[in-house]
């Protein structure tokens, strides 16, 4: 879950250029669509050797309604956001997979907003993310390759919800990668970080009271008003906030498959102390399926924030350390 807010205005973008730069930028991906009666999903996937590999690798991405790639050039530069990962970095015996939020392009022109659609908003529900990507599986399983060897999932922020989630409903998957998520309810994180502020000294014990009693009058609304796509808060829909409030523990602890927490301890959109539930628990239900991993100086994009305000990226490190866990983990 990203708390980091993202404001997105509403114009109107040609998409027919759009396409043609994302075709020409990003020729490295193949495109998926899978038809349904109310619905499209669309996915894309990369492989070193553009054939479909004997594993297979998902990445889900967190929370906001922001396209695959934002593209801007300068001279022979190529910017690429929303999908972090150095391709150079993904395996050989790997297709990469991502797919597209419900009504998002899969890119745009780096720092232009475009026309968020009202689908996208019916559909930012935990039981929509995590069934869009089962049938992406399951597309890939029966229409793309006969079953690879190996399925890794790896979810970020709000996409760590979706990889608990499918990790209860998926037989498929094989190793699951939860990065930088909760094990709470995300409405629990809100009052922690107040208190995080009172023991560090930011506010006093009364303003924390006022902020309390402020925010569990927001929650107390969001409640009364669950399915509303027209009110929101830290701009995302009460519907988002509704759907999304499941903790991920109810989910990971039902999981028996290998599964790797992974968490900056300078996270400041998910309270690390949160995700210590999950090994706390998993400890106490005696199982032993968990990995867990805190890293002490990077945040919930796993930068590193240099002294000097510089940042050192880490993302593709973590990956790394990952899939060398995946390996070992048969």
């Amino acid at each position: 879950m990203n708390r980091l807010i993202i404001i997105f205005g509403v114009f109107f973008l040609t998409g027919q250029f759009l396409n043609a730069q994302c075709d020409k930028d990003l020729i490295m991906y193949k495109r998926y669509s899978i038809e349904k009666e109310n619905d499209t999903i669309k996915y894309h996937s990369y492989s070193k050797n553009d054939t479909l590999q004997k594993n297979i690798l998902i990445y889900i991405q967190g929370s906001g309604p922001s396209p695959l790639f934002q593209i801007k050039r300068e001279g022979k530069s190529l910017w690429m956001s929303g999908v972090p990962f150095d391709l150079e970095t993904i395996p050989i015996d790997y297709t990469f997979f991502v797919v597209s939020k419900s009504g998002l392009p899969f890119c745009t022109k780096y720092g232009e907003p475009f026309d968020v659609p009202q689908k996208y908003f019916h559909n930012e529900t935990l039981e929509y993310r995590t069934n869009q990507i089962d049938e992406v599986i399951e597309d890939i399983t029966t229409r793309l390759t006969t079953r690879p060897d190996k399925i890794v999932v790896i979810g970020h922020s709000e996409g760590s919800d979706v990889v608990a989630k499918l990790g209860t409903i998926n037989k498929k998957v094989t190793h699951i990668g939860f990065w930088s998520g909760s094990g709470n309810s995300q409405f629990y994180d809100f009052p922690l970080f107040i208190r995080k502020d009172v023991n560090s000294g930011k506010i006093t014990e009364e303003e924390a009271l006022v902020q309390m009693d402020s925010l569990f009058i927001q929650y107390k609304d969001i409640m009364k008003n669950k399915d509303s796509i027209n009110k929101f808060w830290l701009n995302n829909s009460y519907k988002r906030w509704y759907y999304f409030s499941e903790p991920a523990i109810d989910n990971l602890i039902q999981i028996d498959i290998p599964i790797y927490i992974a968490m900056g301890a300078k996270d400041k959109s998910v309270p690390v102390e949160s995700t210590y539930l999950i090994a706390t628990e998993f400890i106490r239900k005696e199982k032993e399926n968990l990995s867990f991993k805190v890293y002490p100086r990077l945040d919930h994009n796993f930068d590193k924030i240099l002294e000097n305000g510089k940042i050192e990226r880490h993302w593709n490190d973590v990956f790394l350390e990952f899939m060398n866990w995946v390996n070992k983990e048969k």
